[in-house]
């Protein structure tokens, strides 16, 4: 039988599976990716594309292209709510960093924007990049099953177009196979929670909507209406593919009746439902049933196999998080694989995969499953969940347009039930908030100070351990440069200031000590670079002459307020700790 082999195979080209790759391929690193499927995603699925995952994006290298076929942030963010398009209107919510004390808190907190960003367009950049950058692709390769040994993973894949198999001989595994992961399963890896929560129908059309939709900008546009809360994401939706002639509706059924049969008679009739205006021509071209998912991994690794992405952790689309945290997953973990397959890490550092990642997971399936529930409230405030009677519904909904007391209390309540759907809308917290603890962290002695405001719902920079590195702009002579920019790059980079020589000395003797790649930066008048506006003063948390280490994903891994004639034992010590080395 056939063997290939690799340092790294990677099993699905889905956003994690596809930036896993990049990031190895990137790093120099050999790899493999291989997927059951002929082509890419063909379909819109997963779109809203975080500042965190453009950061990591810019980083590899690819922001740009993903920013120029993009839907940019001014068009996402008027959240719609209505009885169907072209019908009554009940509110809207500034949505994706569109509101504008948010987007302030946006520019503040990265150089980069949101996007809307579909699965479809997004997989072609990630897959083409990782292929010009080494990585090997097989398309319509299955993979069946895997052995491990002590030194490495042995897969048997299945080759759809021949109808063999063949073996990858492989140092490591990656399963990026999605919500329905056979290499999660046949690692055995621990779950919580349930799949199929909901049923919903992906409803993928052509029509143009312009005259709907244009003069209020949106993603979603939520439609409340009779039958919308059966099943589904917690109401009907028309999603905005490419303004304005690409969209999908997602609509509910019964998952104990099963799904329907997705005619084209029976699609067309659910996105007329939705748009209000059966006279709209309209061009079907996908239809699909799915389940909304309510399940993580508890850990998500076993021994030389590490998942990512939906394989561990699955739900459903609400907050735009799936993909986002996705290539996050890669991104934290194809950095240890570098330094582990290379030598320079001990194979404990993939421990820190994990613990790092694990907690994130978790966070976002239950955000994402709750943000389905707090739809309700909507509702609830229109009366539509107070009857069954299609008609006294319709006549709940208008009266929140009477001039009496129940009225002016229903239309406060509306106000109020949508205003609360920011958790789902601008959880700008969630999205960057993430703070590491692992032994790939280096506590510094303080105590953790938690967030001084609702840790989903704002995001809080800080240079504590384990935080993400904050991002502020700093100058080399004509060129501005965010402090992100200067991290990153698959290295290490150790952050200082005026009076931080011993720091800059503490970095060569580390290099030479554990043969690493590791950039120092100083930043301060008369240094190479510059902070103009003092926002890293504000920031560093740290003392001129201090110190900031990052990891090479921009998380920070070390921090020392002040110069210290210790600054060589402290620094490779450190070190020694994230690579796992003791």
């Amino acid at each position: 039988m056939e063997t290939v082999e690799t340092d790294v195979l990677v099993v699905g080209s889905g956003p994690a599976g596809a930036a896993t790759a990049l990031a190895l391929s990137t790093y120099g690193v050999s790899n493999v990716m291989v997927t059951r499927y002929g082509s890419l995603a063909d379909t819109p699925r997963a779109h809203i594309t975080n500042q965190r995952t453009m950061e990591v994006l810019r980083d590899l290298g690819v922001e740009d292209q993903v920013t120029a076929q993009a839907t940019p942030q001014p068009l996402m963010g008027n959240t719609v709510f209505c009885t169907s398009l072209a019908g009554e209107e009940l509110g809207r919510l500034r949505s994706w960093g569109n509101d504008p004390l948010v987007q302030a808190a946006h520019e503040l907190a990265s150089p980069s924007r949101m996007c809307d960003m579909p699965q479809h367009l997004m997989e072609p950049v990630l897959v083409n990049a990782a292929v010009s950058r080494g990585t090997a692709l097989r398309f319509h390769t299955e993979y069946l099953s895997h052995e491990q040994s002590d030194d490495g993973v042995t897969a048997l894949v299945e080759d759809r177009l021949r109808g063999d198999t063949y073996r990858v001989r492989a140092r490591y595994l990656v399963g990026a196979d999605g919500g329905r992961s056979r290499v999660v399963e046949n690692a055995g890896l621990p779950t919580v929670g349930r799949m199929g929560v909901a049923g919903s129908l992906n409803i993928v059309f052509e029509a143009d909507l312009a005259h709907l939709t244009a003069h209020r900008p949106s993603t979603l546009y939520w439609v409340l209406a009779p039958g919308a809360t059966v099943g589904g994401i917690g109401a009907g939706l028309v999603r905005c593919v490419r303004p304005w002639t690409e969209w999908m509706v997602v609509w509910g059924y019964d998952l104990e009746a099963g799904p329907p049969d997705l005619t084209e008679e029976f699609a067309r009739s659910v996105v007329h439902r939705l748009l209000g205006d059966d006279t709209i021509p309209v061009r079907i071209t996908s239809t699909s049933a799915w389940t909304v998912n309510h399940l993580y991994a508890e850990t998500y690794t076993d021994r030389r196999v590490l998942c990512a992405g939906d394989a561990v952790h699955r739900h459903p689309p609400s907050n735009g998080l799936g993909s986002n945290t996705s290539i996050q997953d890669a991104y934290n973990l194809a950095w240890k694989l570098k330094l582990v397959l290379d030598g320079t890490a001990a194979p404990a550092l993939l421990d820190t995969y994990s613990a790092e990642r694990a907690p994130v997971g978790r966070q976002i399936v239950e955000r994402a499953n709750r943000s389905i529930g707090e739809t309700a409230p909507v509702f609830e405030a229109l009366g539509v969940l107070a009857t069954s009677d299609t008609e006294q519904m319709w006549r709940n909904v208008d009266a929140r347009k009477a001039a009496t007391p129940e009225g002016a209390k229903q239309r406060q309540g509306l106000r109020e039930a949508i205003a609360a759907k920011v958790y789902e809308f601008n959880a700008h917290g969630v999205e960057m908030n993430q703070r590491y603890v692992s032994d790939a962290i280096v506590p510094d002695g303080t105590p953790d100070p938690g967030f001084g405001r609702d840790p989903e719902l704002y995001h809080q920079p800080s240079t504590r351990p384990g935080a993400k590195l904050p991002h502020a702009w700093v100058v080399r002579g004509r060129e501005r440069l965010s402090t992100l920019d200067l991290g990153g790059h698959g290295r290490f980079t150790l952050f200082t200031g005026i009076g931080g020589d011993c720091w800059e000395e503490a970095a060569e003797a580390a290099r030479k000590a554990l043969g690493i790649e590791l950039v120092t930066v100083s930043i301060g008048p008369g240094q190479e670079y510059e902070d103009p506006y003092g926002d890293w003063a504000r920031l560093r948390e740290i003392g001129d002459c201090g110190a900031l280490m990052t990891r090479p994903d921009n998380h920070i891994g070390f921090r020392h307020p002040e110069m210290s004639p210790r600054a060589g034992e402290l620094l490779i010590g450190a070190l020694r700790k994230i690579l796992g080395h003791g």
